[in-house]
């Protein structure tokens, strides 16, 4: 092939054009094929700019947001959205975005308003706060807390709780991005409230105790509870901060029958606002089912300085997140959050998920069978934590896991020692046919 045989742009466009895909995007991915083969044609190789430009427009195309089928058994994935939002949650952002609404309006009086009053009450209300605010999500409202309380003042935080979570999200390059000025206390497996007391001249801004939703560290290791830190709080006149992470409303679960085991030592929202920290944030998009969120309650002083401070504006949450986190906290004032998605598919009984796992096993005519295997919570919620589930087990080719990937909607399941394994808890009934059918596809590859 020489520079001459290379396509138009435009003709190659038209052959490879795409359904549903702007034509402008299907020109600029053909554009940079067509170019990217006249670089390789100039060091003499040859190469094919159809080829290129299918394979970038592939790519482009696997890029685009879509639904898929979660058949991990993770039910928190945080490449995959983390929790998915219940029906009233759904429509609420609906009916935010499909119109208008009053989003920063005042009823009362027809003047501008605040634009998550309720939300705040409501917030409050749940966990026994005197007032709350709602950012993007969970970063943002430490960053928030941290830029608004803490700027150019030291901090204390255990080493034990420097975090590292997914996307390289590092605590320690947060609290210095806020400006205030990290004090490391006492050592990684080992941290004594006496390490906070000595950390306590010159006077920090707040304590600030995060819980290590990831990991666990386990032997020879102490911490400083919540309880110590408060007491050591009001005794020193320092506020305490803690970042509770996953967003567990209440730890004695009163939706549920009774807590179950995989959530042992979980945080509550609501037993850490009644021991008496002065904030505490968590995230809404995960153990609390709700969108992408950064919920802080407590101290009513504290949340309004964090109100007022010119970084709220940028970390605030739109109409469409606001409407779906005030159902999802509604449903669990109303008494129904065993019904959100993330707690109906936590308690999904195993004979159920065993019979859905047989009849696919049987409708999808590929070899495998049902083992003994074990779900997640995932998104750093309770680490470690099993619960008990049967995994559709699979003798299919390599390239299966692949192949479901490339079905409509995708399908991502497990990969563990060759073998595909297929975790029901977190895929929706109405789609085991689909996954039926799919799996039966990828096999005749």
């Amino acid at each position: 092939m020489s520079f001459r045989d290379l396509p138009s742009v435009d003709r190659l466009a038209n052959e490879l054009a795409v359904e549903g895909i702007p034509r402008a995007l299907v020109v600029e991915e053909v554009r940079k094929a067509v170019e990217q083969a006249r670089n390789v044609l100039a060091q003499g190789e040859q190469v094919s700019a159809a080829d290129l430009a299918r394979a970038a427009l592939e790519r482009l195309i696997r890029s685009r947001h879509t639904s898929i089928v979660n058949a991990t058994g993770v039910i928190l994935h945080t490449n995959l959205g983390r929790a998915p939002l219940s029906r009233q949650a759904m429509a609420a952002a609906n009916s935010t975005h499909s119109g208008y609404g009053n989003v920063e309006l005042d009823l009362a009086t027809g003047e501008r308003g605040s634009r998550s009053g309720y939300l705040r009450s409501l917030v409050a209300t749940l966990v026994g706060g005197e007032d709350a605010f709602v950012v993007n999500n969970n970063a943002g409202a430490l960053f928030l807390v941290l830029m608004a309380l803490a700027s150019g003042k030291p901090v204390p935080v255990s080493r034990g709780e420097l975090i590292e979570i997914g996307g390289s999200y590092r605590l320690p390059e947060l609290i210095t991005a806020s400006g205030a000025r990290m004090v490391e206390v006492g050592t990684t497996n080992r941290t004594r409230t006496a390490d906070y007391a000595a950390a306590l001249s010159p006077l920090p801004a707040l304590l600030l105790k995060v819980h290590p939703s990831n990991y666990r560290v386990e032997g020879f290791t102490e911490e400083a509870t919540l309880a110590d830190l408060v007491a050591l709080g009001r005794k020193s006149g320092v506020p305490v901060v803690f970042d509770a992470g996953s967003g567990l409303l209440d730890d004695t679960t009163p939706w549920l029958s009774k807590p179950p085991e995989w959530l042992a030592g979980e945080p509550g929202i609501r037993q850490a606002v009644a021991t008496g920290a002065d904030l505490v944030l968590f995230s809404g998009d995960k153990l609390l089912g709700g969108p992408q969120a950064g919920v802080i309650v407590g101290s009513a002083a504290l949340i309004d300085r964090l109100v007022r401070h010119p970084a709220a504006r940028a970390l605030r949450i739109d109409g469409a997140t606001t409407a779906a986190l005030t159902a999802t906290l509604e449903t669990y004032a109303a008494g129904g959050a065993v019904d959100l998605p993330v707690w109906e598919m936590a308690t999904r009984s195993y004979a159920e998920l065993e019979a859905r796992a047989q009849a696919v096993l049987i409708a999808s005519e590929v070899n495998g069978h049902i083992v003994v295997g074990n779900s997640t919570l995932g998104a750093g919620s309770s680490p470690g934590a099993a619960i008990p589930s049967p995994l559709l087990e699979c003798d299919v080719p390599e390239t299966a896991f692949s192949a479901l990937l490339r079905a409509e909607p995708p399908i991502l399941t497990r990969r563990q020692s060759g073998r595909l394994l297929i975790d029901f808890r977190t895929v929706d009934p109405s789609s085991d046919q689909h996954v039926a059918t799919a799996l039966r596809s990828a096999c005749r590859l």
